[in-house]
């Protein structure tokens, strides 16, 4: 693993933030962003924060996601939900590592599974199923 020392800047927000907000930075070696495939500029990241560190991992596309879990041998589950006849939500459910990949196919947030939450969590997923499709009461219940 390389291992460089990095600059944090920041700086005041602005726009709408409240008064006193900040915004930070961290500049990145070109080398990394390269090695990542994110040297068009532009690409969607995802951040995760465990409380020590922080990971920056290119977003998938919902195809990307589906073969790379599939080629690891994972299970996966895929959840379809609608309003009526109209898609609304295509899910990817991971059941191997618990984590899923979400697409919304409408603008309208009460439409979706998971309202404007873009990256929903395993935990989401299991309030969604209860609230919506199958409650607690109905435990035992295997489709």
């Amino acid at each position: 693993m390389e291992m460089r020392l990095g600059k944090i800047t920041a700086s005041k927000a602005g726009g709408t933030a409240a008064s006193g907000a900040k915004t930070y930075k961290l500049s990145l070696p070109s080398a990394w962003v390269a090695a990542m495939g994110l040297a068009g500029g532009g690409d969607r990241v995802v951040l995760s924060f465990d409380g020590e560190a922080i990971a920056v991992r290119l977003r998938q596309s919902m195809a990307q996601y589906k073969t790379a879990r599939l080629a690891q041998g994972h299970e996966l589950l895929e959840v379809r939900y609608y309003n009526g006849d109209a898609l609304c939500t295509l899910i990817y459910a991971d059941k191997t590592a618990q984590d899923l990949c979400a697409e919304n196919h409408t603008d309208h947030p009460v439409k979706t599974a998971f309202g404007k939450n873009l990256l929903p969590t395993w935990a989401d997923l299991e309030a969604f199923l209860e609230e919506r499709c199958i409650p607690r009461q109905r435990a035992g219940l295997r489709e």
